[in-house]
């Protein structure tokens, strides 16, 4: 039988503690409690990020785990928008009009923000276009439709923008989803394929050409569990999230996606929020062990991250809104007990 030491040209070491600084693959004997033991990935795993400065729910978010940005958010509206460096958030150039759940797309310099609404007053439905270039904000073209609660993803010159409220009706939450997509060219906006079913809540990642979109909230506040990809032109079924979702944050690309948090379904006045991670593959979500840490939705997340590295931050809070940041990494790595199968 080959040994351990053949493998790999040493012996397995016995000590009193586990190493400080394993190496992944490193294994061990742990002579105080006897086991043996490896340094081996765990899968994905939710870690803790640097606070934002401003607690928010409602917002918006661009860019990746290393390289975030957080833009405006609420209630009340606010300008506020932070960059992260993968530890740290730093108040950044406000944006010019406060308002909150916008869609975004970009890097951290060269972001872009769409639609929204100010509050208060209540019901400023939102059409304005900001490009950021990593210090300073700039008016873009105004979208077709002013919308709030709507999705966003792609670049600064190839955005996309899906769903959103048109109308902000008393009392909620007998909105209005709309169906409409637009495409932003780097200068204006233009009418979309048409999505399969009006939704406010609803949210994308990817670009332009190759987007998914997952869950989001019909008239009278029935949530779902639907997903579309887009092509550029027009918008198919695939596979559904394992429970109605809507206002969680997603990140990612068309075939290889993570949703996080959200609101639950099926109706609003008998939903909770969320701490599920799910994890698309291009034709099927699976549902993932590891949890956010604390259930929210109205929540962020650094939209061009992979699957196997994105944050998630703000959203609300016992007492308010939340400064929290979540880093996700798949995968994470621990050392493990090791056992016969």
């Amino acid at each position: 039988m080959t040994t351990y030491k053949e493998i790999k040209g040493q012996l397995i070491r016995s000590v009193s503690s586990d190493p400080a600084n394993p190496q992944v693959g490193e294994i061990w004997y742990n002579n105080t409690i006897g086991v043996l033991k490896g340094y081996q990935s765990i899968g994905g795993a939710i870690s803790s990020g640097g606070n934002l400065n401003t607690g928010r729910r409602t917002l918006a978010g661009a860019g990746t785990q290393t390289a975030g940005i957080a833009i405006a958010g609420g209630p009340p509206s606010v300008t506020d928008v932070e960059e992260y460096d993968g530890s740290t958030w730093t108040s950044a150039t406000g944006i010019p009009t406060a308002t909150q759940q916008m869609g975004a797309g970009g890097t951290q310099a060269a972001a872009i923000a769409f639609g929204g609404q100010v509050v208060p007053p209540f019901g400023v439905v939102q059409n304005e276009t900001y490009e950021y270039n990593g210090s300073s904000w700039t008016n873009g073209g105004d979208m077709g439709t002013g919308r709030y609660n709507l999705a966003g993803c792609g670049t600064q010159t190839a955005g996309l923008a899906t769903g959103g409220t048109t109308v902000n009706p008393s009392p909620p939450p007998n909105f209005i989803g709309r169906d409409l997509t637009e495409e932003y060219g780097g200068t204006s906006w233009t009418g979309g394929g048409t999505y399969p079913i009006g939704v406010s809540g609803i949210r994308t990642a990817g670009t332009q050409t190759a987007a998914i979109a997952a869950g989001g909230a019909q008239a009278g506040a029935w949530i779902v569990a639907n997903a579309n990809e887009y092509n550029g032109s027009s918008w198919t079924s695939t596979g559904a999230m394992s429970q109605q979702n809507e206002g969680g944050a997603i990140s990612g690309i068309q075939t290889a996606a993570i949703y996080a948090g959200g609101y639950g379904g099926p109706a609003a006045p008998s939903s909770t929020t969320r701490d599920r991670i799910e994890i698309y593959n291009g034709t099927a979500w699976t549902t993932q062990p590891a949890t956010l840490t604390i259930a929210r939705n109205e929540l962020a997340a650094s939209s061009l991250g992979p699957t196997t590295q994105t944050m998630f931050f703000g959203g609300p809070s016992p007492v308010g809104a939340s400064q929290l940041t979540e880093e996700w990494n798949d995968p994470s790595f621990a050392a493990r007990t090791l056992t016969t199968s």
